[in-house]
């Protein structure tokens, strides 16, 4: 930079200082922010650490992932927004996506499988989202993935839990949409039936704080393999769990 300025002296008249000194700061500028450790702002580099060390954290350990599925419409199924929210601030990996994107997740939670990465996987879905996490946990079946937590919020029918699956909490407003144990199924399957909650109806039940309390303290344990901790080979041959049908009441959380 002093060479520039003794040529540029040389060959006519000298800039005036305070010129000299805007393009000296603007050239320093230029070669930092162009150099492989590009300098942020302030309130970049609060973000940016805390983001390299979770990309890190990524590549040497399996985390926990919270597929969220909305409903009809992508519109009346928003506690799933809620919920991720929730998920994410107990440092667990979430992303909400519609009931027609199932195939699509599937495909991803595949792929990453392949990649390695064997975090617990958690299905939550409300309405048509609480069908497709089922259907979805069947999909992985067929794979040999496992899934730690599927939990459905008032599906539109009862589907059958598969041997992939550790946890199934099926939480509803109705009797006709009880999940199942469906073959080889070993793990722990649990209808809660809330019709007798004041203001809960199809399209709150999602939203409840309460159910939502309930919900991630199962999410939390799964993630921590406290409990749910899925198996696609059983060591040793069990009868299918039994079903339990459960009110609100007689659970704690």
């Amino acid at each position: 930079m002093h060479t520039y300025l003794a040529r540029r002296s040389a060959k006519g008249p000298m800039l005036p200082r305070t010129l000299q000194l805007a393009f000296a700061v603007g050239l320093f500028s230029c070669l930092i922010m162009g150099g492989p450790n590009a300098v942020v702002g302030t309130a970049g580099a609060a973000t940016a650490a805390p983001r390299a060390a979770a990309k890190g954290a990524h590549k040497t350990a399996s985390l926990a992932h919270a597929y969220l599925m909305r409903g009809l419409m992508n519109v009346f199924s928003l506690g799933m927004d809620q919920l991720a929210v929730l998920i994410a601030r107990n440092g667990i990996e979430a992303a909400v996506h519609n009931h027609a994107e199932a195939d699509a997740v599937v495909g991803e939670i595949a792929a990453r499988y392949s990649a390695g990465d064997r975090g617990p996987i958690i299905l939550i879905g409300h309405s048509l989202g609480a069908d497709a996490v089922m259907t979805m946990a069947q999909s992985l079946d067929r794979v040999g993935i496992p899934v730690a937590l599927v939990v459905p919020f008032d599906g539109t029918d009862s589907f059958a839990a598969s041997k992939n699956v550790a946890c199934v909490l099926n939480i509803t407003q109705s009797s006709f949409n009880y999940m199942r144990s469906g073959s080889g199924f070993h793990g722990e399957l649990t209808n809660v039936n809330v019709s007798g909650e004041p203001g809960i109806d199809h399209f709150t039940i999602d939203k409840s704080p309460r159910l939502q309390a309930l919900v991630m303290k199962s999410v939390l344990q799964a993630a921590s393999a406290q409990s749910c901790r899925p198996s696609v080979e059983a060591a040793v041959p069990r009868a299918a769990a039994p079903l339990r049908r459960r009110s609100l009441e007689d659970l704690t959380y």
